[in-house]
């Protein structure tokens, strides 16, 4: 068989533990691994015809080639947000403007999911491993359903792909967001403000949650509760006063919303629909200053939550999941995704996906009058809470 790989959406770590992985139980099994560079984009921008396209769009991976990628945190492969099923005008590849393929001014966002397939073909590509969040997989669903094998591996430091209790890149994601908690505690105190801290987090708001449950931070704000301003400067204005060196800390979700507004959202929507989230925590700064009349420190973690190696936990999932795809691919069991549920891997169909959001159980992890994690009872609790 020959075997494509590719990742998509945001890096982070613990891929290319993953790729190397599946290259090396692919060739200990006798089969070949074809890289696709920067996720679906190299599909849309391959012209098979072109060896030049050809050396830019793909990679033949082995032993040789992958010795040392993890080593590293992000992905060798590069990543995009591209969805060919949905293609920004300006991202059409001119080939395919100047064929009878779908042309740019033919329709908003043309559908290039018949060239994705074609190419999938001329590459001799048997079956295809996407290892993405909820928009990667669910175009690899999409190509599944057209007919194409595919196994998925699930990525994301929101922890929220549907159908799976974890997903690659959420453990360092906590991790990351506990140390610079604790040592944003420094300058807090020092300077006897309240400190607003940032997380990623669109749908699901259990980064700010755990991250904020295990740090002790005295708030946290998550994307699922709309937040008033007001109250939370309450709140915050009694930790400083019970805390002896009189600061207080808040971690937020990128996604929360004060009551009755919107999203802070920026730019362009992209090719799944999304505009760049980011921003809430300046506002929330700013509205706490003006409330309180207190001094703030803002600091959006961003890049930093999912840069850098692997903690031994998203190191252990990427290479047992990789090895549950090559199974699956090995046994021909096509439209699975790999997962984990109730502390145990297992596999469910890719469809699963589509079935809803995953998103933090409010009503058992959290107290919405109080802006803090309410973690009482974990009896029977998957191991991260969500």
């Amino acid at each position: 068989m020959r075997i494509g790989i590719l990742t998509g959406g945001g890096d982070v770590p613990g891929l290319n533990s993953c790729i190397k992985a599946v290259v090396n139980r692919a060739e200990a099994e006798g089969q070949q691994v074809l890289g696709i560079r920067r996720g679906w984009r190299g599909l849309l921008m391959l012209d098979p015809e072109d060896s030049t396209s050809l050396a830019a769009c793909t990679l033949k991976l082995d032993n040789s080639v992958v010795r040392t990628i993890d080593r590293t945190g992000g992905t060798f492969l590069h990543t995009s947000r591209t969805n060919p099923g949905r293609v920004v005008a300006d991202d059409l590849p001119p080939f395919l403007q100047t064929s009878g393929r779908p042309r740019a001014g033919k329709r908003p966002f043309p559908d290039c999911t018949a060239h994705v397939l074609r190419n999938l073909e001329r590459l001799g590509l048997d079956a295809l491993i996407p290892i993405g969040g909820d928009d990667t997989l669910g175009y690899g669903e999409r190509l599944h359903r057209e007919g194409f094998p595919v196994v998925a591996i699930p990525k994301t430091m929101d922890n929220d792909v549907y159908g799976t209790d974890y997903c690659i890149g959420f453990s360092t994601a906590v991790t990351r967001s506990v140390n610079f908690l604790h040592q944003l505690r420094t300058s807090a105190g020092s300077h006897e403000r309240i400190a607003v801290v940032e997380l990623f987090g669109r749908n699901s708001g259990e980064t700010s949650l755990i991250s904020s449950y295990l740090a002790g931070a005295d708030r946290a704000v998550i994307s699922e509760v709309p937040f008033s301003p007001d109250r939370l400067a309450d709140l915050l204005m009694a930790d400083k006063r019970d805390n002896p060196s009189n600061y207080a800390m808040v971690s937020i979700s990128e996604g929360a919303q004060m009551v009755g507004e919107d999203l802070v959202e920026s730019g362009q929507a992209d090719a799944y629909g999304h505009r760049k989230l980011g921003g809430i925590g300046a506002a929330t700064g700013r509205a706490l200053k003006r409330i309180t009349g207190q001094n703030i420190i803002y600091q959006q973690l961003s890049y930093l939550m999912r840069s850098g190696s692997p903690d031994s936990l998203d190191l252990m999932v990427s290479l047992n999941y990789a090895n549950m795809a090559m199974s699956l691919v090995m046994k021909r069991r096509f439209g699975r995704l790999a997962a984990m549920r109730e502390g145990r891997y297992t596999d469910v169909s890719l469809s699963c996906i589509r079935e809803g959001l995953k998103r933090v159980d409010v009503d058992e992890l959290y107290d919405c009058d109080q802006y803090r994690p309410k973690v009482r009872q974990v009896d029977g609790k998957p191991m991260f809470l969500y």
